[in-house]
């Protein structure tokens, strides 16, 4: 059964040149140009397939991500989750920062389509595997990277969306914190309704978590299909 599907996406980013002080003073005109972020990807990820993104810094996951999880609207083409819910887990990624921790949770569970009801009976488990302490009734504009990671696996990992997207974040913390995500996840995993996309610069990651992978350069697709092999090209791709 298919859970993704990506036709033809594309994604501009619209940025502005550099003109001259002589130029912007007199005439006041902006030159923009365009980058193509995603060109033309088109793809299809299985309900119970962990799809591992890989490519160079710039190739167009993490856009790719943001995408699929909603937070970009295409340029061209379309994405189709077919009606179920997905979680989108970034550092910094959807965090009001004048809000609290625990406000947070509540913001980004009723975003995620949770009821209150529901958050607040799964507000300590949150509380608990984020292992904040005080900081987490503290804004978390104060918090630092790591803090920010914390939060947003345990909110992630704990009110279960059907489709979740993992952009780095299982490299960030502690070794102890490492570990025990790496182990929620694989938890995560083991559930065959739940269809996961890991963007990750650790092929050891993606090797050991992931069946599928996406290898892209420049918004486009180079490969697709079996994990194993495309890491293993990937990784002869970037020796050379």
């Amino acid at each position: 059964m298919i859970s993704i599907k990506v036709e033809n996406l594309v994604i501009n980013y619209k940025a502005l040149n550099g003109i001259s002080i002589q130029t912007d003073f007199f005439h006041r005109r902006e030159k923009r140009y365009t980058y193509t972020a995603i060109n033309d990807l088109s793809f299809e990820v299985e309900k119970g397939d962990i799809l591992g993104l890989i490519g160079r810094n710039g190739s167009g996951k993490s856009t790719l991500l943001k995408a699929i999880g909603g937070m970009m609207s295409p340029d061209a083409g379309s994405i189709d989750l077919r009606g179920q819910s997905v979680a989108l887990l970034a550092i910094g990624v959807g965090f009001k920062p004048q809000m609290t921790g625990r406000e947070n949770i509540y913001i980004a569970g009723l975003l995620l389509g949770f009821s209150q009801k529901m958050i607040k009976k799964k507000e300590q488990e949150i509380i608990d595997f984020a292992e904040l302490g005080k900081f987490i009734d503290m804004p978390v504009r104060t918090y630092s990277s790591g803090m920010y990671s914390r939060l947003g696996f345990a909110i992630t990992a704990t009110l279960e969306t059907d489709i979740v997207l993992i952009d780095e974040v299982l490299s960030v913390g502690d070794e102890r914190f490492q570990k025990k995500s790496y182990e929620k996840m694989q938890q995560l995993i083991s559930n065959k309704d739940k269809t996961v996309i890991i963007c990750s610069h650790s092929r050891k990651t993606l090797a050991e978590l992931c069946n599928k992978a996406l290898w892209i350069d420049n918004g486009k697709m180079v490969r697709f299909g079996d994990a194993e092999k495309i890491l293993e090209e990937y990784q002869n791709y970037m020796q050379e």
